[in-house]
Parts: C-alpha cells; structure tokens; sequence
C-alpha cells in the first residue's frame, strides 16, 4: 500500500568537534566563500519551499552558532546534540514530534556537505515519495577496493559491483526512522547512518544516484576542492 505525505521536514546534525579536521573550530564552522560551511548546507535545503522545518541538533558548549544569521530564520529551530551523529539526530526527531507525523519525510543531511545540487534534492524527493521506507543519495563506487589486516597489508580485493558510497540526504518517514534509531540506540548497536538503522529494521532503502559534487568536508583540503564547485553551482563572495 503506498503512503502519501507530502510534508518535509529535514534534520542537520551539527553537534560534532571534526577530530580529523585539524582545526581550532569544529568543521562546520569552517569558512567557505565568505560563509560557514553549515551555511551553505542549510541554505541549500532551506531554497526548498517544501522543506516545513529545519531542526539543528549543535553541541551544549556552542559558540558559533548564535553568530550566524540563519540561526535567527523563521524555519530554523535548534535543539541539544548528543555525543553520536544518531544521538543528535533522534533529539531533532524528538522535536519533531510536535509538528511531524508518522508519515511525514524527514531528510537528514550532513553539516559537512555544502554542495549538494538542489537538481539531486529535487530527484531525491520525486524518486522516494511515494515509497514505503525511503532511501538515500549515494555514488556508485569506481575505484578498486583493497582489504587489509591490522597492519594495513593487502589480504584481498573487494568486488566493486553493486558497492556505493552512502551520502545525504538520506530521506525517511519520521515514524519509521524514529523508531530504527530508537530500536538502535536501545540494541545499543553503533550506526553510521539512518539507513543503517532502517536495515535492521528489515528495509531495503532506496539509492538514488547523487552528482560528483556532493562532497563532505573532512579534512582542511576539502575546502578549496568545496570553493571550486561551489563557485561552478554560482556561489559567489
């Protein structure tokens, strides 16, 4: 049976310190093109007209956030993070409960990806609405896949065929997601991503195949690989 719901709501997990970054500010924080990186995540949801609410999940001791214009937009509300990705994002899911129901979407998209295409938010959202559980944007993997011991030595190849890389947004219906990472954190099994936690459920999400541009910034050399896409899509200074 399909479920209808053309309600959207979407959650940005930005509670995170960036250990790998290398840096003094979390990456979120990190400037790109005049703008947070966070910014430029946030805006690209939020020029989705559709897109009802933005929940921000950010760290107890923030002190950036405030700083931002877009903390004050009408469709932006903050809620407390938690130590885990998954545990920030069930306090935006638990926030979420005073607007949302269950067959509402939720998106969750990384803070870190600030060159998502709005052509594959748009694909996103036409591919899975009228799907059962929901899905994510992911890449199809191209390079050759090595497996190695504890000592970084080659014990095998991986087969590539069928083999993607996981992205975001990763859209779910609230109900259905709220109770995967509940069920999670309840297991206390440690997940790297919603549809991770959908799995367990005994879900098959869907792929819908992403652009190269939607990278994540992990390490200070993503920005200036971030700035050249970003100044591609028409972001200027």
């Amino acid at each position: 049976m399909t479920l209808i719901s053309d309600r959207y709501f979407a959650i940005v997990p930005a509670a995170g310190i960036g250990s790998r970054f290398q840096s003094d500010i979390p990456k979120q924080y990190a400037k790109l093109l005049g703008k947070t990186v966070l910014e430029h995540s946030l805006e690209k949801l939020l020029s989705l007209s559709s897109i009802e609410k933005v929940l921000v999940p950010i760290h107890q001791d923030d002190k950036y956030w405030s700083t931002l214009s877009v903390s004050q937009h009408n469709r932006v509300q903050t809620v407390k993070g938690g130590a885990e990705r998954s545990d920030s994002v069930l306090a935006g899911l638990d926030a979420l409960k005073a607007y949302a129901n269950p067959n509402d979407w939720v998106l969750v998209h990384d803070a870190a990806r600030p060159c998502v295409t709005l052509s594959d938010l748009n694909n996103l959202i036409g591919t899975l609405s009228g799907t059962e559980a929901g899905g994510l944007l992911a890449s199809p993997i191209n390079d050759t896949l090595k497996r190695s011991d504890n000592n970084a030595t080659v014990v095998g190849t991986v087969d590539r065929r069928n083999i993607w890389a996981a992205q975001t947004p990763q859209m779910f219906r609230f109900g259905l997601l709220h109770q995967a990472l509940s069920a999670s954190r309840q297991n206390s099994m440690p997940i790297t991503d919603e549809s991770m936690a959908i799995e367990a459920l005994g879900f098959s999400p869907e792929l819908v195949k992403s652009s190269s541009q939607n990278i994540k910034i992990t390490v200070p050399e993503d920005l200036s690989r971030a700035e050249v896409i970003l100044k591609k899509q028409g972001v200027s200074m």
